[in-house]
């Protein structure tokens, strides 16, 4: 059972992926809020079928205070989440997920006074390199230039506050995971994020517009809505059998398969430089993950 660990993940990497890119496909001219609240409530119901073929655990008493601290960060990550989906290339986004894990690591030095590893420090060192050579054309004007492109890159700076979001949220999930069961977890709190995500989404009215407009914006987020369901299931399967050090890593393989579909998809440039500068990010989360 737990050698079926790793095709889940790779499988999670590449329906995150796919999601993102046929999301962003389905963004221009209309409203973020609405895309993002559609692939959530289109794919719960991956998330619900499981609930008739799974024991309901016994539920720890950590599991409400959790679900409800977290929730309200998942939201805030998922707007923010989608704005950069829509404002930037996939490229230059989706690459600085991979700064969760350095938060996960700064954050309790700074606040806890907890020493870094060797290699944490070295696998942080790598992922600002990594964060550098996104930009790196833009070094021949100025060797500070690729961190200055990263302040004006405004889907950039939404994705950076989404791993920071994100190293606080994994942590609450991992909580109330240990405190219910995984997929039960994702069954309640994916449609508690749905809910909450509800008011501005419909701030219009229900997908408001020509009935046809409507139904094209349906037909376009079935897809990554499904994708995105079969990412939380493999997701939560893969990470109740497998070190979470090691499922991470290999999810990470999801913002190299971007980069590709950033490329094919919408003729982003440059796809040399980024997917070395995301291999190199992904690298040094790698030695993060799994040094002691």
């Amino acid at each position: 059972m737990t050698a079926i660990w790793l095709p889940l993940t790779l499988l999670c990497a590449l329906a995150l992926a796919t999601s993102d890119a046929l999301t962003k496909k389905a963004l221009p001219g209309r409203d973020e809020y609405l895309v993002l609240w559609l692939r959530l409530l289109l794919a719960l119901p991956f998330l619900l079928i499981p609930l008739a073929f799974i024991p309901i655990p016994d539920l720890g008493p950590d599991f409400l205070p959790t679900v409800l601290l977290a929730l309200p960060l998942e939201a805030l990550a998922a707007i923010c989440y989608i704005r950069a989906l829509k404002l930037s290339p996939l490229s230059l986004t989706l690459p600085f997920l991979a700064l969760t894990p350095v938060f996960l690591l700064v954050v309790p030095f700074l606040v806890l006074g907890e020493r870094i590893s060797a290699g944490g420090a070295i696998g942080i060192l790598l992922v600002a390199i990594g964060a550098y050579l996104l930009h790196f054309d833009k070094a021949r004007c100025n060797w500070l230039e690729p961190f200055r492109a990263i302040g004006r890159e405004r889907g950039s700076l939404y994705m950076i506050l989404v791993a920071l979001i994100y190293s606080v949220t994994s942590t609450l999930g991992k909580k109330a995971i240990g405190a219910s069961s995984p997929l039960f977890f994702a069954a309640c709190y994916f449609p508690a994020l749905t809910l909450i995500l509800t008011p501005p989404a419909l701030r219009g009215g229900i997908i408001s517009g020509p009935k046809p407009a409507a139904t094209r914006l349906l037909r376009a987020m079935l897809l990554p809505a499904c994708c995105y369901g079969v990412m939380v299931l493999t997701h939560m399967t893969a990470i109740s059998i497998a070190p979470v050090a090691y499922m991470i890593s290999v999810k990470r393989l999801s913002l190299l398969i971007g980069i590709y579909y950033g490329h094919r998809l919408f003729g982003e440039p440059g796809i040399r430089e980024r997917a070395l500068g995301t291999a190199v990010m992904i690298a040094g989360v790698t030695l993060i993950a799994w040094a002691p």
